[in-house]
């Protein structure tokens, strides 16, 4: 089986990836390698798959929000299924180029599914966001709840990416799962993510950050859980049966949450990094950013009944694990 990678080079991307490639699929990784933060970053990314995993990985530089150049681009190869994980990410960064946005994750997320009516792909898993439950107070976060008030373009975006992957599966039949991701964190990281800048900060002792003084909740979810939760996914297509989903689709399209079902204060995360340092972080506390949620709490109920997930890796593990990369592997590269 031969199964397109979108964001290859980005960190789900890459994990997803490697974990397809290490039980033998073939994977055709694309990315474009956009400056939002390191490019040293992704291309080391990129090449730990060509190295790891030899000629079953393929990779193109290729930006999909461009539909002739991805039409180019894949021209000649075979794709069964597509794990679509390529996107502007960004709550903040959407603030500052909006654009952006419009260009990867919705012109984008169309050329896609463009891709897949036209290849006649046996299942497209994509990437969509907690994001799109805004401020709900209500927890945990559910599939079933209304996400129609977004608080942050980049949050617009994923839920409209939901709406038009709905519209292709009920006109032309395109098995679909989108998966609603919470806080994901480990080794090959983000550096615009709290855990990496927390903990670069306090291994070079200078101050972090810390927004609404402290007090915000995120599901925190290890990047193992991640893609153990993509690639059930990926292996279980959703029946085009006519009964209803998770979502409340009755075409061959769903929605699940994937998170660690689990919310951790912001100040439990620093004191996780400083016992992983063995530092104390200085902390500057300041106000809530706009476009920033106060909490995020996933409900995994559908997707532990439908497919078995469960995550087994809790933030007291998966801290050091990213502290240890950070300085073993990132820092001495």
């Amino acid at each position: 089986m031969t199964i397109l990678v979108t964001g290859a080079a980005g960190f789900i991307g890459m994990s997803v990836a490697d974990a397809l490639l290490a039980r033998g699929e073939r994977v055709v990784g694309i990315d474009n390698f956009t400056p939002y933060y390191s490019i040293d970053l992704k291309h080391a990314r990129v090449a730990r798959l060509a190295e790891s995993h030899g000629e079953l990985f393929t990779f193109i530089d290729v930006d999909f929000g461009d539909a002739d150049a991805l039409a180019r681009a894949l021209d000649v190869q075979n794709i069964d299924r597509i794990v679509h994980l390529g996107a502007q990410a960004g709550v903040r960064y959407s603030l500052e180029n909006p654009a952006a946005y419009i260009h990867s994750n919705i012109s984008g997320h169309v050329n896609i599914l463009e891709l897949a009516r036209h290849r006649s792909i046996a299942h497209l898993v994509y990437a969509s966001s907690s994001s799109v439950y805004g401020m709900r107070t209500d927890t945990p976060f559910r599939v079933a709840d209304r996400a129609d008030t977004p608080i942050s373009l980049y949050a617009a975006t994923k839920r409209a990416d939901e709406l038009l992957s709905e519209t292709y599966a009920h006109l032309f039949r395109i098995p679909q799962t989108g998966l609603r991701f919470f806080t994901v964190y480990g080794p090959w990281g983000r550096p615009d993510m709290a855990v990496w800048k927390f903990t670069e900060a306090v291994l070079q002792g200078k101050r972090i950050d810390v927004y609404n003084h402290g007090d915000m909740l995120r599901d925190f979810t290890f990047i193992d859980d991640i893609v153990n939760g993509v690639v059930l996914t990926l292996d279980s297509p959703p029946d085009d049966d006519g009964q209803e989903k998770p979502g409340g689709f009755s075409t061959p399209h769903r929605l699940y949450n994937i998170g660690n079902n689990r919310p951790e204060q912001l100040t439990d995360l620093i004191a996780a990094i400083e016992a992983a340092c063995g530092r104390k972080a200085e902390v500057n506390l300041l106000p809530m950013q706009d476009g920033d949620v106060y909490q995020t709490y996933a409900d995994i109920d559908d997707i532990s009944r439908d497919l078995g997930f469960a995550p087994t890796t809790p933030m007291t593990v998966g801290i050091p694990a990213f502290v240890a990369w950070y300085r073993d592997v990132w820092t001495k590269r």
